[in-house]
């Protein structure tokens, strides 16, 4: 146990070069001290390097603390003299925080990110009593992501706050709990109208079948959570009544992935997580998706077809509001994974139950409704913005590309 006042806190800054962090370790490696906590980080060029430290009486039982604390400052401040660079040292009060107990991974995503954006969601966090004991960037394009590690604060409660904070910023904010779940292997679960591709396929299809504008109506009622969602689906499948079936082919060569969905499939798949899409739409466009980027589990609802041509009817059992949570439960439990460990990603009403269910719903540039009642929200175009809240940063992504092209 570390008692108050018994530990010193190094301060070194300056320009990072090679070898820094080994030959201010070496320095100290002389002395009878122990490591109770360290960090370094690079920013621009420059580096800064924290160790807190603690004189260690098995090897020196009985030697004065303040003695060889001395010692220590006095050796540390010759080497940074050495390496052009600066040091503080002051007492360390003792304070050794305890990495992962109970803290949270707060992640932030904004497009362009001010400094005010990011000093409202530090206030914010002070104001919960709680404290940023980390700050990483993750990405710095296609959006900037930088991630708070916070220790002192209730989830829910910080959740809430910041979420507010969020709206009121511009920005999007994401409150998770830190542990193991967050590196176990995960099943990510993907709506995919509007969210793994752009635009909705009942509409594609209804352009053919020359009645968009009525489908688009009973598309954006349902969506909005104003008209139940098999009603409506049936309503809208109703009116595509007589289409040739070869309509289907040209929908399926029209599809447009939404920006950075490759890119989300690809680094998830790498990473061992498990992919899933759940649909309202039809599995006579979603099969192409699934051979197309590799997905391992999918469930849509299927178009009637007879001698050519859709009947406008539906075969099977109806992928809804709830059928698209049994889905995601249906997924986990092939592929043995907890719900707990597992992401919905969704944009609609008929989405929310999935969202609910998972270990961590993500509205994706979602209607109101849906925004303020899954975990958290991405307002931008970009689906691989997703990996950013799993704590994967922009360089891993870029590394792992360079690596498969070896």
């Amino acid at each position: 146990m570390i008692l108050p006042n018994s530990t010193l806190l190094v301060t070194v800054t300056g320009r990072d070069r090679p070898g820094v962090s080994a030959r201010l370790l070496s320095t100290l490696s002389v002395f009878p001290v122990t490591l109770a906590d360290l960090e370094q980080v690079v920013i621009g060029g420059r580096l800064v390097l924290g160790a807190l430290l603690s004189v260690d009486d098995r090897v020196a039982p009985g030697v004065s603390r303040d003695r060889v604390f001395e010692e220590v400052r006095s050796a540390i401040e010759k080497t940074v003299v050495d390496l052009g660079m600066q040091v503080e040292c002051s007492d360390g009060n003792g304070r050794v925080s305890a990495a992962g107990t109970g803290k949270l991974h707060v992640t932030i995503l904004a497009n362009p990110l001010r400094p005010g954006a990011l000093g409202a969601i530090a206030s914010c966090v002070a104001r919960a009593g709680a404290n940023i004991d980390r700050i990483e960037r993750l990405a710095s394009y296609p959006v900037t992501s930088i991630e708070l590690v916070v220790s002192g604060a209730d989830t829910e409660q910080l959740r809430a706050d910041l979420a507010m904070e969020a709206a009121t910023q511009s920005i999007d904010v994401a409150v998770q709990p830190s542990g193991l779940h967050r590196r176990g292997k995960h099943l990510v679960v993907m709506d995919v109208d509007s969210t793994l591709i752009q635009g909705e396929v009942i509409e594609l299809l209804a352009e053919h079948a020359g009645c968009a504008e009525e489908v688009a109506r009973v598309t954006a009622e349902a969506m909005r959570g104003e008209l139940d969602f098999e009603e409506s689906l049936r309503r809208r499948v109703a009116l595509l009544k007589g289409l040739d079936a070869s309509a289907l082919d040209d929908v399926r060569e029209k599809l447009v992935l939404t920006p950075g969905a490759r890119t989300l499939v690809r680094t998830l798949k790498r990473l061992g997580y498990e992919c899933a899409i759940v649909s309202g739409g039809f599995s006579q466009v979603t099969d192409a998706l699934v051979e197309r980027l590799g997905i391992d589990h999918s469930a849509a609802n299927t178009l009637e077809i007879v001698d050519g041509r859709l009947t406008g009817g539906l075969v099977g059992p109806i992928i809804d509001r709830k059928g698209k949570a049994t889905a995601l439960e249906r997924f986990a439990a092939e592929a043995g994974v907890p719900l707990t460990q597992t992401v919905a990603i969704g944009d609609g009403a008929n989405d929310l139950d999935m969202l609910q269910t998972a270990g961590l719903g993500v509205a994706f540039n979602a209607k109101p409704l849906v925004r303020e009642q899954a975990d958290t929200s991405v307002s931008v175009p970009y689906l691989d913005t997703i990996v950013f809240l799993l704590g994967v940063s922009r360089e891993e992504i870029e590394a792992a590309d360079r690596k498969d092209e070896v």
